[in-house]
């Protein structure tokens, strides 16, 4: 019913009702945040959501699980390049469509990590990855001449947001957001447990983790960074090193931890925006503490294809940003280096050294 139809008396119950349902909707509210945090206990989620799968730990009195998948399907539907409704695919597709609130957000991180890595990350990169294929399987279909002629869709000052649109200087550029999105949902389904008044929580996604308060034993979460391994499988872990964190987010980038050996040296399978080609740099596995997990997400990935001495340059304008490298020396073999601050991430239980 629209103002003009109103009649006198309605015009006097509505402040009325505005007003109960105010006062219901607070209620409901320090309801969530309020509740008996005696009768909490910690739950486990698990599932897959972007073609990975998710776990999620944390201290409540009841299953979240449905709010958690509703959130993350909303996220499904705007970022999954697989999902062909989504509106990454749409935007793709050049087909009319309103980003949401997610892809802005995300399309917009993006955009400011590439301005500051010099477009080392860059959201525009899917015609190399869909050039070289999941896992580098049409690598022997690779020829100079396919990478020169992608290069012209290629660059993220190529795409801008203006007046809520994505506008693209060429069609035919593509945006590829996993390199970032699975971060970014972290922080999503972190702020969706806080809202009910969280406080001890754990929430990974596809690798990226994004950590708040304590666990079940009373201490910071324990995160382990894997050594870098050239196994094919995915199968094997060994682990490098223990991370205690209580209230950040944590990525590791270097392709699932695996690396190639190329002329005797080894290097991560990352795809450098630059060159259109594996990145041959000395990193074989960044991990990345911030207080965002879209942050450390980004910057894991943008490390990987920069090298060591970029990658320490790159740190130093990003407040609250800490790294640990796995990288190759000269001789081929491996060694670890971490930023200025990184020591106060280490557990007591470390693992061997390298």
């Amino acid at each position: 019913m629209s103002k003009n139809n109103m009649n006198a008396k309605n015009k006097i119950t509505i402040p009325i009702l505005c007003c109960l349902i105010l006062v219901l909707s607070g209620c409901n509210q320090a309801g969530k945040k309020n509740r008996n945090k005696a009768h909490y206990t910690y739950l486990q989620e698990y599932g897959e959501i972007f073609h990975t799968s998710f776990h999620i730990k944390y201290a409540y009195d009841r299953s979240l699980y449905d709010e958690i998948m509703t959130e993350l399907h909303k996220f499904d539907n705007s970022l999954n390049p697989f999902n062909e409704n989504s509106i990454i695919s749409k935007i793709n597709r050049n087909e009319p469509v309103q980003p949401d609130s997610f892809f802005i957000a995300v399309f917009n991180k993006a955009m400011e990590v590439s301005r500051i890595t010099d477009g080392k990350f860059d959201i525009t990169i899917a015609p190399f990855v869909n050039a070289w294929g999941f896992g580098f399987k049409n690598s022997d279909n690779i020829t100079p001449k396919l990478i020169d002629s992608l290069k012209q869709f290629v660059g993220y000052e190529k795409v801008r947001l203006e007046n809520g649109k994505i506008v693209k200087a060429d069609p035919r550029i593509q945006l590829d957001a996993s390199a970032i999105a699975k971060g970014y949902a972290c922080d999503m389904v972190a702020n969706l447990l806080r809202s009910y008044g969280v406080e001890d929580y754990m929430i990974e996604i596809g690798g990226e983790i994004a950590m708040r308060g304590k666990n079940d034993k009373g201490v910071c979460w324990r995160i382990g960074i894997d050594k870098p391994m050239d196994d094919s499988t995915g199968l094997r872990h060994e682990l490098q090193t223990i991370l205690s964190i209580c209230d950040k987010c944590v990525a590791t980038s270097g392709n699932y931890r695996n690396y190639y050996i190329k002329d005797g040296k080894k290097y991560a399978h990352t795809i450098d925006p630059q060159t259109g080609y594996p990145s041959e740099q000395d990193i074989l596995s960044a991990t990345v503490i911030a207080d965002d997990c879209m942050t450390a997400d980004a910057y894991a990935t943008a490390f990987m294809a920069s090298g060591m001495e970029k990658s320490n340059e790159i740190a130093k304008k990003v407040p609250g940003l800490f790294y640990y490298f796995i990288y190759a020396r000269p001789d081929g073999t491996m060694a670890a280096t971490y930023s200025t601050g990184f020591e106060q991430f280490f557990a007591e239980e470390k693992a061997e050294e390298l």
